[in-house]
């Protein structure tokens, strides 16, 4: 992996992981926030592929997993962000995909990342929540990633596409 793809990446998820955890829980609705580092991630799948997205979505999972005020096992957003690399790496299909399957594609991938770190917390008895609960979690994490969507995603894919122009969908 490039130096220069590899720091960006990192400050891209830090930014996120700072946002989310110190800005965002002011704007929760209902306790519940933005998945910046999904959205990074899903950029980062469309833009150079499931293999680096994969290898993206564990690390920011498990930065995420570590940050204050984390309440829960570790590795639950790790392996959930892990998913959604690969996920949304496997949807890119041409090297600048359409808004609609941008969109699309952010909605497949926060029901998958919210719905397995969701259902990984009821496997390891994690929440406190019953499972009405944590399908409301599901339905307006969805929306907050959708709404902040055309906000994020354009820039991540900037950032990764002028770093390293990929050669293989040319």
């Amino acid at each position: 992996m490039n130096v220069v793809r590899a720091a960006a990446a990192a400050a891209a998820v830090g930014i996120a992981v700072v946002l989310q955890v110190s800005v965002f829980p002011h704007l929760a609705w209902d306790g519940i926030v933005p998945d910046l580092c999904l959205l990074v991630v899903v950029g980062a799948a469309l833009t150079r592929g499931a293999q680096f997205a994969v290898v993206l979505g564990f690390g920011a999972g498990v930065v995420l997993d570590l940050a204050p005020p984390a309440d829960h096992v570790a590795g639950r957003w790790a392996l959930a962000l892990v998913l959604v690399g690969y996920v949304a790496g496997r949807v890119r299909q041409e090297a600048r995909p359409s808004a609609g399957t941008v969109v699309a594609t952010v909605a497949a991938s926060s029901f998958v990342g919210t719905s397995v770190f969701a259902l990984s917390g009821l496997l390891l008895d994690d929440p406190a929540l019953g499972v009405p609960q944590l399908l409301e979690v599901i339905v307006v994490a969805l929306l907050w990633d959708l709404l902040l969507t055309p906000l994020v995603l354009p820039a991540v894919m900037a950032v990764f596409r002028r770093l390293e122009p990929d050669r293989s969908l040319a």
